[in-house]
């Protein structure tokens, strides 16, 4: 199958440290190659890929200090894509909503992965005006804002399944992994470790839209904490250290998570996970067996001293059978192929 995966350019694929996105693209583009397919990956271009890569700009836009208008390249992209469309079976999107209006106009099947929050309402009327675009789902609450869009499926990320190292001992640690933003829950980690007086090791990035708070709300409560150690983004063989040798991984969010994908890299390092139910979290967290899903820090606070009761054999074990790179592509496959079969039959008639 000739196969274009369409990705965002603020991150490389994978990225180089912090993205979530991006990180999901490359899993997927690399397995489809691996299976025998044909992918052309439409991204930075300090990407790394065994696909065809297409490079829509030289390096990610995020970290590209003289990049001012980030549209502009996603034009770029755009058009870029849609020049060579003919010459693929199907064009699966990364990008939102940018390419609806392209897309409809097309001869060649596309399909997106919206991998956001839909709870916003500006996006009602947005699709409203494109009913018709096939979409999948990262879990079945991402859906619940919009639930009459033309759904094909949900698709649980997976990751390689050598990506990540088991450590069966816990280690010493809680280990906060993600975003410096108030709905991702820092300080309310914070908090947590600090009832608990165990250390905490947090490790995020801090977008240009989030500084403020960062300075302003974070940074004090880091000032004089001898419990709370900041490291700023982390990657790779660091990121597989520092979530396997955490003793239990913090993720008090406050928004609709539409996946959580460090639930998962934690689960993968045998690493049991504290977290809210809020969006796909009791989806992709079994309470009680990779983790425990808690109202509010003083729930939080007795569950770390429960963590001992996960077994983290049992987290990896889980991982496996769920969030692997190869079932994520599986799945991709079989909404592939079911929409180029109903388009072959829309032809046809």
């Amino acid at each position: 199958m000739k196969i274009a995966q369409v990705a965002p350019l603020y991150e490389s694929v994978p990225p180089k440290l912090y993205g979530g996105t991006e990180r999901v693209v490359s899993y997927l583009t690399e397995e489809l190659v691996r299976q025998g397919h044909q992918v052309t990956l439409f991204a930075s271009g300090d990407s790394v890929t065994q696909a065809r890569l297409e490079e829509a700009c030289s390096r990610s836009l995020r970290l590209d200090q003289e990049c001012v208008d980030q549209l502009a390249h996603h034009i770029v992209l755009l058009e870029q894509v849609f020049r060579q469309a003919s010459a693929f079976d199907l064009m699966h999107f990364h990008i939102d909503y940018l390419h609806f209006p392209l897309s409809i106009r097309q001869q060649i099947p596309t399909v997106t992965t919206l991998h956001g929050r839909l709870d916003l309402p500006d996006l009602v009327p947005l699709y409203k005006m494109f009913p018709s675009m096939p979409v999948v789902s990262i879990s079945n609450a991402q859906r619940a804002p919009l639930p009459w869009v033309n759904w094909l499926g949900t698709v649980y990320h997976g990751l390689p399944e050598d990506l990540y190292t088991f450590r069966e001992a816990p280690g010493t640690y809680l280990a906060f992994l993600g975003r410096i933003t108030p709905e991702k829950g820092v300080e309310q980690a914070i908090a947590i470790a600090q009832q608990v007086g165990m250390p905490l090791k947090i490790a995020a990035k801090v977008d240009r839209v989030d500084r403020e708070y960062f300075h302003e709300v974070v940074q004090p409560l880091l000032q004089n904490n001898a419990l709370v150690e900041y490291l700023g983004e982390v990657g790779g063989d660091n990121k597989d250290t520092f979530l396997g040798e955490a003793y239990a991984v913090l993720f008090p969010i406050d928004w609709p998570e539409p996946f959580g994908l460090v639930m998962i890299e934690a689960m993968a390092c045998g690493t049991p996970v504290i977290a809210y139910p809020r969006g796909a979290v009791p989806e992709v967290l079994a309470d009680g067996v990779t983790g425990w899903i808690v109202e509010g820090i003083e729930e939080a606070v007795q569950a770390v001293g429960r963590v001992s009761a996960i077994s983290r054999a049992r987290c990896r074990q889980i991982f496996e059978e769920r969030f692997l790179a190869s079932r994520m592509a599986q799945d991709y496959l079989r909404i592939y192929k079911e929409l180029l079969g109903g388009w072959s039959g829309r032809a046809a008639a």
